[in-house]
């Protein structure tokens, strides 16, 4: 990771480009324990164009709780880099001070505390209230919205993603592009896309028979800001058909396609772009290594990963941002173009405490109206928790060990998975389990549980591939999520090693005894990608499982031995 001091001397000998953050303003605020909203907003106007980056809101319109990672590992090149620096290294690294409400919209360590002390985060009212402060200083901003965005609630699965179509037209985005949207199913999809008010950008989103661009979702879009002819160019998520069931969007392929970004680079050069911004889904990685191979970006507003970086990643004249997910952060980047290059940049990311940033009370009565035909479904109360629920890590999170500990139990299975997705908020010892909280960590299209039987040797070859789609030290092979979450089983595995070598020591802990590869295991799950998967709904699973146990109580998980991190 590039220091702060260095980066911006590299930038300056580089090209004489001139960058700043504006964490520093409210890292020292936070310290002091002194954060009011004008604190929060403060921004020193810089250059003639200004970009408003949000991501990864997965349907949650109210304010969370939402832990960020303990486990984030790094291989290759991104070894011990950011983002993949976690807890009070992460802190050293930003001069974060302990307990102040940095280290706790930021870090993990201590979290339950420190919710307690600042309140939860995010809320679109108060995403609506930063995005028109922001618009109040700087009128023709450009808001860009990352990508998955119409998936991951209760009620985005209950009206196919209109609920949050409304909210976010309300907040007047100038462009979009695309992951778990495509879930919903690609005639739903195009349905939304033919009436959104904004463009639906994605350069590698490309008609699957005819292998050329998709007609439905422009490359680019042109926006004169400033006195500067600005692109913005889409890329959706690469790696649809892998990660997600191909059989929902079958007239649509994906891939990274960087000959094609460059291609786009080129032509909107050569129509007189001044500056090019990629609102990318890639995940940072994927993102850094594309800036290295693909000239002429200025910015690329990074998606997928959920990481939130308080300052910018420079990769040759290329800045990436992160701007977290969840509606937790919003980040300002100010850009002054001359002369058709960038020769500098300031940057915040503003954290969104919902408990110091008023919310907009036109978007707050609609998310209101949004929820109201399912209040009551929402706000019923299914059991409690005595510990900390969350999910966001490399490897099992608590409410990864409780869906997987439903799975067995309900369905009567040795062994457990459970996708290793990134969203899903958390919920505090002591808090009340609703029915929403549920379906914030299980609401998906394909989310039915399937009970089947697994031989040793499957099960270890399902956990070679995903690891090699975390742990592969090439980016562009890193087409996953995080690690499939297990239940009933422990396992070791060595990030160090080539695919087929990682995973070694499986046991199943019902019995110590190893896994046999030759021997047949009942295993459950859910979120299979192929098409007519059986079963109940997993968030039926989970929540018949919860009614029985009242209060739930989730063992810390020490079945997982990790090498080489």
């Amino acid at each position: 990771m590039i220091s702060r001091r260095d980066f911006l001397q590299a930038s300056m000998a580089a090209s004489a480009m001139v960058g700043a953050s504006g964490f520093g303003n409210w890292s020292k605020l936070a310290a002091q324990q002194a954060l009011t909203q004008d604190q929060l907003l403060q921004f020193d106007t810089f250059g003639n164009v200004s970009l408003i980056h949000i991501t990864d809101i997965h349907a949650q319109l109210k304010p969370i709780y939402f832990r960020e990672p303990e486990v984030n590992i790094g291989v290759g090149a991104n070894r011990g880099v950011v983002p993949h620096i976690t807890g009070a290294e992460f802190r050293k690294l930003y001069g974060i001070e302990d307990g102040s409400p940095s280290h706790y919209a930021l870090t993990y360590n201590d979290f339950s505390a420190l919710a307690r002390t600042y309140g939860k985060m995010g809320g679109m009212d108060r995403v609506a209230t930063v995005v028109n402060a922001i618009r109040g200083d700087r009128p023709d901003a450009i808001l860009l919205d990352g990508g998955d965005t119409w998936h991951g609630s209760y009620t985005c699965y209950q009206t196919e993603g209109q609920d949050v179509v409304n909210v976010m037209n309300a907040l007047k985005p100038d462009a979009m592009t695309f992951h778990w949207e495509f879930t919903l199913g690609q005639d739903r999809v195009r349905d939304i896309v033919a009436d959104l008010p904004f463009a639906a950008l994605g350069q590698n989103i490309f008609d699957a028979m005819w292998d050329e661009p998709a007609a439905e979702f422009k490359p680019y879009q042109f926006f004169e800001r400033g006195g500067v002819k600005v692109a913005v160019i889409g890329q959706a998520f690469p790696y649809m058909p892998i990660a997600n069931p191909g059989w929902m969007f079958p007239d649509y392929s994906f891939g990274i396609r960087d000959e094609h970004m460059q291609q786009m680079v080129d032509e909107v050069r050569a129509q007189g772009a001044e500056c090019v911004v990629c609102l990318s889904h890639n995940g940072f990685d994927v993102d850094k290594k594309m800036a290295s191979v693909v000239s002429g970006i200025d910015v690329i507003l990074s998606g997928h990963t959920h990481d939130a970086l308080p300052e910018p990643v420079l990769v040759g004249d290329t800045i990436v941002v992160a701007s977290g997910s969840n509606g937790k952060f919003v980040s300002r980047v100010d850009l002054d173009i001359r002369n058709g290059r960038m020769m500098g940049f300031r940057h915040k990311l503003i954290p969104i405490f919902s408990d110091v940033i008023a919310p907009d009370p036109t978007v707050s009565g609609l998310i209101d109206d949004q929820r109201a035909p399912f209040k009551d479904q929402l706000e019923e109360v299914i059991g409690q928790t005595d510990g900390l629920l969350y999910r966001r890590g490399n490897f099992n999170g608590s409410w990864d060990d409780l869906i997987c500990d439903a799975l067995m139990s309900e369905r009567e299975a040795d062994i457990a998975m459970s996708p290793g997705v990134r969203w899903g908020p958390s919920i505090l010892p002591g808090q009340d389990i609703t029915r929403e909280d549920i379906w914030n960590v299980t609401s998906m299209t394909y989310g039915r549980a399937y009970r089947t039987e697994m031989t040793g040797e499957f099960i270890h070859t399902v956990l070679e591939d995903v690891g090699d789609n975390l742990f592969n030290p090439d980016p562009y092979y890193q087409q996953g999520g995080d690690m499939v979450r297990i239940g009933g089983m422990g396992y070791r595995i060595d990030i160090t090693k080539p695919q087929g070598s990682r995973i070694t020591d499986m046991t199943l802990l019902s019995t110590g005894e190893a896994i046999d590869p030759a021997k047949t295991y009942v295993v459950a799950g859910w979120a299979s990608v192929n098409e007519g998967t059986e079963g109940p709904q997993i968030w039926d699973v989970v929540e018949d499982h919860i009614r029985k146990q009242g209060t739930v109580t989730v063992t810390p998980n020490t079945s997982v031995k990790v090498v080489g991190a």
